[in-house]
């Protein structure tokens, strides 16, 4: 006998006709496009700062690493309070301090505030990343990998997007209007965005999509695989960890440098802001393709191919002088970057199973980050002494190598598989 209190099956015929997954889905790809597509401005404003305070490249790309440190240990913490509070709450703070950071950049006048501003407070408002894939996992049981896939290609939409706008509104009414204005945009946004968010279909009276059709054999996966202690203690954990160290460092020493590179060897500001959306463009084609090539052909071959093409975007950037050049290494580096982004998650999955994944992905984050961040600050002090960005670059391909070392040595864990 049925009662008010009593739970009917989840069938197919209870299914709403509206899921609220997709507005989650388009929340967060408006979420990520905003909040990285900000954080992909800062090589366009990098030389107006350079003219106007006299800084080196070295102490200004410091602000960027702290972000990126900032970064790395708030997805950590933002991980937990999402667990704990939810994304409403959690993305909300993380607009709050982007577009805070952002419109005190305006207000600059001496070396230690783009530190505070930047480094500390827009580091901390970028810990997106984690709390909304986290969110986007508990809404969908099948399309999870889709609609991830969905929700970062927001990265490269940025990309490819706001740098030139950034450009234009310098080029229009200087660095200092152009940080307010986009600080503005970005506060309004992402915290209006974020008021969409609900932590579970619970919240709102549905199941995660697909749930109706979990089988019964199926409802322990999540318990499976590696703790947060064993998966450390494993060679595999440290060599992906060193691998995504390696690949973040050369994409943010590139993604700070390629544009004040590109100018100095004679490419206008136009020209040269338009690479990095050409990055972003093709960062999104990778996202989709090698996150659906990992499940076709396996997460390690799939790696080893976005290695080798990130490896012949190095050695294109090494030899560029023209435009169409560096738009090449453009496409192929993109494509890399995308790639790679998006296998970072399944690779740990298999390697370590479902037990702790968000853990220990969010470790393998936290040291990638490091890489990420000591990269733009390297590359800076490296032109800083000898005026050029070559050496940079071989450090990069040096990297990019041992990264590809790594992926090919891969091997299975034991309770988990790899291939």
């Amino acid at each position: 006998m049925l009662t008010k209190h009593s739970v009917l099956p989840p069938t197919e015929s209870r299914k709403p006709r509206f899921f609220y997954g997709y507005i989650i889905v388009i929340a967060g790809l408006f979420i990520m496009l905003i909040t990285y597509g900000a954080r992909d401005c800062f090589g366009v404003f990098f030389k107006p700062i350079l003219t106007e305070f006299g800084w080196t490249r070295a102490a200004t790309s410091g602000a960027y690493s702290l972000s990126y440190v900032l970064f790395g240990v708030g997805s950590l913490v933002m991980g937990r309070l999402n667990d704990r509070f939810g994304p409403r709450i959690v993305m909300t703070v993380c607009g709050l301090f982007l577009g805070l950071g952002y419109l005190l950049m305006s207000q600059i006048s001496a070396m230690w505030q783009p530190y505070l501003f930047y480094g500390v407070l827009f580091g901390i408002g970028m810990s997106s990343f984690v709390p909304m894939a986290s969110t986007v996992a508990r809404w969908f049981v099948k399309r999870r990998g889709l609609m991830t896939g969905i929700v970062l290609s927001g990265v490269g939409v940025g990309t490819m997007i706001m740098p030139p706008v950034a450009n234009q509104l310098i080029s229009s009414y200087g660095w200092r209007t152009s940080y307010f204005i986009i600080g503005i945009i970005a506060l309004v946004l992402i915290v209006a965005a974020a008021q969409f968010l609900r932590r579970d279909p619970g919240q709102v009276g549905q199941l995660a999509y697909g749930a109706y059709e979990v089988k019964v054999d199926n409802v322990d996966l999540g318990t499976k695989g590696f703790s947060f202690r064993e998966a450390v203690r494993t060679r595999q954990f440290w060599m992906v960890s060193v691998l995504f160290f390696a690949f973040l460092f050369y994409q943010h020493a590139i993604s700070v440098h390629i544009v004040p590179h590109a100018t100095d060897t004679g490419i206008s500001a136009i020209g040269a802001a338009s690479i990095m959306s050409v990055i972003g463009g093709l960062s999104i084609v990778g996202r989709i393709v090698m996150g659906s090539a990992g499940d076709r052909i396996g997460n390690k071959l799939s790696l080893v191919i976005v290695l080798v093409l990130a490896l012949g975007a190095l050695f294109g950037l090494i030899a560029a002088r023209e435009l169409r050049m560096f738009y090449l290494f453009a496409v192929l580096f993109g494509f890399g970057w995308g790639g790679l982004s998006a296998l970072m998650s399944p690779v740990v999955a298999e390697l370590f199973g479902l037990k702790a994944h968000g853990a220990i992905l969010g470790m393998v984050l936290f040291i990638s980050a490091v890489g990420g961040a000591i990269g733009p600050l390297i590359a800076g002090r490296v032109f800083d002494i000898t005026g050029s960005y070559q050496l940079v670059f071989l450090i990069c391909v040096v990297l990019s190598v041992m990264g590809l070392i790594l992926a090919a040595l891969l091997r299975p864990t034991g309770r988990e598989g790899f291939r």
